[in-house]
């Protein structure tokens, strides 16, 4: 693993070596102001962050690409034979007999489909509410945006009793005032992932909506002025003019939600635990991995789940990316 990491780290040293090298030549050649010394102070100044790049980013991605390759059990660390595709044989092979990968896969789906579009639409909603100039907005904002800054286990635990099935949980409580008997939210299969979707969009909707105040902020008022003096209505100016200045802005948020709701994991670890019902991807991989010490099967999944994540914001860019000229 020394020899291996080294050799990483040679590697990277040499292209980005190339690459300055580069960058000092190209700008000799357009006759550019160059300083040597600012452009070497420029370059010191980036070694912490190309150092922890490399450690905690470079180095977990390769070894994980060769990982997937080999046998390697978390307690046997010495012990790692390759198998070539063997992991990604077992890993279809599961998901053909629909195993458990094959409900990770039903259920990341499933909260993919619904918790993207729920929390990017909360969001817009949010930011056009807090866009208009009224008292009070700024408290808005923050109330909105609280949800953020609380983790994600704190807020699990959180709707963990809120949702308690126990007669004195709070929300049976509060539909006992009704006459409506005892409901096990989280212990239902078919309602399980509604409640992540819904804690999920709830939780992260705030962070959204801050980026798309900072684009709303950016539309040019004048437009406003003059399709309103044209007599065009609320709903014409939205999308004439709020939604084709957002659409960059938009990009972007599709995308990382979209990544983010791929990797969800906290809050079926936490609202339910390792169930058939709720269990994705992520979680399933970590169990592979840290529970079952099957570490090169669960390399095998993530580099799966890599690339089918890629793939997706891909064709996301080519569909929702500005189209060239």
């Amino acid at each position: 693993m020394t020899i291996a990491t080294l050799s990483i780290l040679g590697a990277m040293i040499v292209l980005l070596s190339c690459y300055i090298l580069y960058d000092v030549l190209t700008r000799k050649k357009k006759e550019k102001l160059y300083h040597s010394g600012e452009v070497t102070m420029a370059y010191v100044l980036l070694i912490p962050a190309v150092l922890l790049g490399f450690f905690f980013v470079v180095l977990p991605i390769f070894f994980s690409l060769g990982y997937a390759f080999t046998d390697f059990d978390l307690l046997k660390p010495k012990q790692i034979n390759f198998v070539g595709f063997e992991n990604f044989a077992t890993l279809f092979q599961e998901f053909a007999n629909h195993g458990e990968i094959y409900n990770s896969f039903r259920n990341t789906l499933l909260f993919v489909v619904l918790v993207v579009p729920l929390q990017i639409g909360l969001a817009l909603l949010l930011a056009l509410f807090c866009n208009n100039k009224r008292p009070g907005t700024t408290i808005f904002k923050v109330c909105f945006f609280a949800p953020v800054a609380i983790s994600l286990s704190v807020t699990s635990y959180l709707w963990l009793t809120i949702l308690s099935p126990n007669p004195n949980g709070i929300m049976n409580s509060i539909l006992g005032q009704f006459g409506i008997p005892t409901q096990d939210f989280l212990g239902d299969k078919d309602t399980v992932i509604l409640w992540m979707v819904f804690i999920s969009a709830w939780q992260g909707c705030g962070y959204q909506m801050l980026i798309f105040l900072s684009a709303l902020g950016n539309i040019n008022k004048s437009l406003y002025e003059a399709a309103s003096i044209d007599g065009a209505n609320a709903f014409r100016r939205f999308f004439t003019i709020t939604l084709p200045g957002l659409k960059p802005t938009f990009l972007y948020i599709v995308i990382t939600v979209f990544i983010g709701a791929c990797r969800v994991m906290i809050q079926p670890m936490l609202l339910t635990g390792y169930q058939d019902r709720s269990m994705t991807l992520s979680y399933y991989m970590y169990q592979q991995g840290f529970t079952y010490r099957h570490v090169g099967y669960s390399c095998a999944v993530a580099l799966i789940l890599t690339i089918l994540i890629g793939s997706i914001t891909l064709i996301q860019r080519k569909l929702l990316g500005e189209k060239k000229r």
